[in-house]
C-alpha cells in the first residue's frame, strides 16, 4: 500500500529549495565581484540566471503536465539547476566571462521548476476542501525563503568566503531532491478538450425544488434478475425524486431477431489486419509520429498561453502581480542606496529586506489562519495600492518611515503571493496546471529582472525619483486588474470546488470564491 505524500514534506522540501535559489543570487553576485573585481559582470552573472526563466519556465511547464510522474522530473530540473551553480563558480576566472553568462542563462531555465513547477503539484497533495491553507502556507514558504536565504549567503561569505556560499546554495538545493522525486504522480482523470479550452462545463440537471443533486435510477436497488432476464440498465438521464424512471428502448431487445433472419446476409469484410496494411508502421516511430508529438508540444505551450489570455479571473491576476513584481525589482534595486544614504551602511540594506520578509511571513499566517476572509482578487488589487503607498513613504529619507515603509511592503506582497496561487489553482485546467505556473512564474522573474535594470541608473542620479516611479508602477496595477473585464457568465461545476464547497448551482462561482 503506497503512503500519502504528506504536505510537512512538501513544504520543507519547497522552502529548502527556495532558501537555496534565494541564497544562489547574492552568493553568485559576491562570488563574481571576489572573483572579477567589477560589480557589472556580478550584476551580469545575476542577469543571466534570471532573465532565461522567461524561456525555460513556459517549456518546463509543458513538459511537467505531459509527465506521468511530474516529480521525477522536477528533481531532474533541481539537479540541472544545482549543477549549473556548480559550473558557474567552477569557471569564474578559469573560463572567458562571456561563457560564464551563458552557463549562468542555461542554468536560469530551471529556475521556475523551484517557484511555479513545485506549487503546480500542491493540488495533488492536498484535498480540494484543504487547498486554501495549503496555499497559504506554500506562500510562507516563499516568505521564509527570502529571509533565510540572503542571510545564510552573507554569512557564509563573511566567514568562510563567497565562493563557499555559491557551494551552501547547491547543498540546499540538492536536499531538497528526495521531496521533489517523490511527489505523487498525475491523476489518471483528465479534463475533456473542451474543458481546457475554456468552454464552460456542462450544466448540472436540477430537479424542480430541489437543493440537492438528482438521483440516478440506477441508484434504487433493482429487484433479482431471473436467469433469463437481463439486469436493468442505468439510465441515460438523472431521475428526480418521485418521478417515473425511464422504460428501456425496445430497439436493444429485437436486434438478435433482425441478424436473425435468414434473407439478410451481411457482406463480408476484409480481416482487420489487411484493411490498412502498414499503418501500424507509420504510427508507431516513424515520421508522422515525431510529427505529431512535436505538434503537440507546441499546441501544449500555446494553449498554456491562451488559458491565461482567456481567463478573465487568471489574466488579471497575472497582470497586476506582473505590474506589482516591476515594483518589487525596483525597489531591490534601491536598497544598496537607501542603506548607505538613510542607514548609514550599504550592508545595513539588506536588513530592509529582512524586515520584508518578516512581516511578509506573518501577514501570509494570518491569512493561512483566515484563508478565506477576502476575496483572492482584492487581496491582488489592494495589495499593489498597499506597495504604492509604502514606496512613495520610503522615498522621504527617514529611517522610521523607511523601516516602518519596508514592513507594510511585507505585509502586502506575503498575500498578494498566497491570492495568486489560489487564483492559479481555481483557474487552470488539470493538465495545464503546471504551464500555467511555471509561465506566470517566467513572467515575474522577468519583471522583476526589467525593474531592477531600469530603477538601477536611476537610483544613482536621485533615489527618490527611483522609489516615486517605483510606487506609480506599483500603482498601476490596480487599474491594471480591472482593465480585463470580469467573466460574468455563470461557471456551473460538476465536481467539487477547491476550496471545498460542494459545487455550485446556477450561480456565478467566481463571484462566491
Amino acid at each position: 500500500m503506497r503512503t500519502r505524500y504528506s504536505l510537512r514534506r512538501y513544504l520543507v522540501g519547497a522552502v529548502v529549495a527556495r532558501a537555496g535559489d534565494e541564497m544562489a543570487g547574492p552568493a553568485l553576485m559576491l562570488a563574481g565581484f571576489a572573483v572579477a573585481g567589477s560589480s557589472v559582470e556580478a550584476s551580469s552573472l545575476l542577469a543571466g540566471i534570471t532573465l532565461s526563466a522567461a524561456v525555460g519556465g513556459p517549456l518546463l511547464g509543458a513538459l511537467l503536465d505531459r509527465a506521468a510522474r511530474p516529480g521525477r522530473l522536477l528533481a531532474g530540473a533541481l539537479v540541472l539547476y544545482a549543477a549549473g551553480l556548480g559550473a558557474i563558480l567552477a569557471g569564474l576566472g578559469r573560463l572567458p566571462f562571456a561563457v560564464t553568462v551563458l552557463i549562468a542563462a542555461v542554468t536560469g531555465l530551471a529556475g521556475p521548476a523551484l517557484s511555479g513547477g513545485w506549487t503546480a503539484q500542491l493540488p495533488g497533495v492536498v484535498p480540494g476542501d484543504r487547498l486554501p491553507r495549503a496555499n497559504a502556507l506554500d506562500a510562507m514558504t516563499f516568505s521564509a525563503a527570502a529571509l533565510t536565504g540572503p542571510a545564510l549567503a552573507g554569512g557564509v561569505a563573511e566567514a568562510a568566503g563567497a565562493p563557499w556560499a555559491v557551494v551552501a546554495s547547491v547543498m540546499l538545493v540538492a536536499l531538497a531532491l528526495p521531496a521533489a522525486w517523490a511527489l505523487p504522480a498525475r491523476s489518471p482523470v483528465r479534463p475533456t478538450r473542451a474543458r481546457e479550452e475554456g468552454a464552460a462545463p456542462p450544466v448540472r440537471p436540477v430537479c424542480p425544488g430541489g437543493t440537492g443533486p438528482p438521483e440516478r435510477s440506477s441508484r434504487a436497488r433493482p429487484p433479482e434478475p431471473s436467469a433469463r432476464a437481463r439486469p436493468p440498465k442505468r439510465s441515460a438521464r438523472p431521475v428526480c425524486p418521485g418521478e417515473a424512471a425511464p422504460p428501456e428502448h425496445p430497439a436493444r431487445e429485437r436486434e438478435p431477431e433482425r441478424s436473425a433472419r435468414p434473407d439478410v446476409v451481411k457482406p463480408p469484410g476484409r480481416p482487420a489486419r489487411e484493411r490498412q496494411p502498414g499503418r501500424s508502421a507509420r504510427t508507431r516511430g516513424g515520421r508522422g509520429d515525431r510529427g505529431t508529438r512535436t505538434a503537440s508540444m507546441a499546441g501544449d505551450l500555446l494553449a498554456g498561453v491562451r488559458i491565461i489570455v482567456a481567463r478573465p479571473a487568471l489574466a488579471r491576476a497575472t497582470l497586476a502581480s506582473t505590474v506589482s513584481c516591476v515594483a518589487q525589482g525596483m525597489l531591490t534595486a534601491c536598497v544598496p542606496l537607501l542603506g548607505e544614504r538613510v542607514l548609514g551602511g550599504a550592508g545595513r540594506g539588506a536588513a530592509l529586506l529582512s524586515c520584508a520578509a518578516v512581516s511578509a511571513l506573518l501577514a501570509t499566517a494570518v491569512l493561512a489562519r483566515f484563508p478565506r476572509a477576502l476575496a483572492p482578487g482584492t487581496v491582488i488589487w489592494a495589495g499593489a495600492l498597499v506597495q504604492a503607498a509604502a514606496l512613495a513613504s520610503a522615498a522621504t529619507g527617514s529611517p522610521l518611515v523607511l523601516v516602518v515603509a519596508f514592513l507594510a511592503t511585507g505585509c502586502a506582497e506575503g498575500p498578494q503571493l498566497a491570492a495568486l496561487f489560489t487564483v492559479r489553482h481555481r483557474e487552470a485546467p488539470e493538465r495545464l496546471r503546471g504551464q500555467v505556473f511555471t509561465t506566470g512564474a517566467s513572467v515575474k522573474i522577468t519583471g522583476f529582472a526589467v525593474g531592477a535594470a531600469t530603477a538601477g541608473p536611476l537610483a544613482t542620479r536621485s533615489l527618490p525619483a527611483a522609489l516615486l516611479l517605483a510606487a506609480a508602477v506599483a500603482a498601476a496595477a490596480a487599474p491594471a486588474y480591472f482593465a480585463i473585464r470580469a467573466d460574468r457568465r455563470p461557471h456551473l461545476r460538476t465536481e467539487p470546488h477547491p476550496t471545498g464547497s460542494p459545487g455550485c448551482r446556477p450561480t456565478d462561482c467566481s463571484d462566491r470564491y
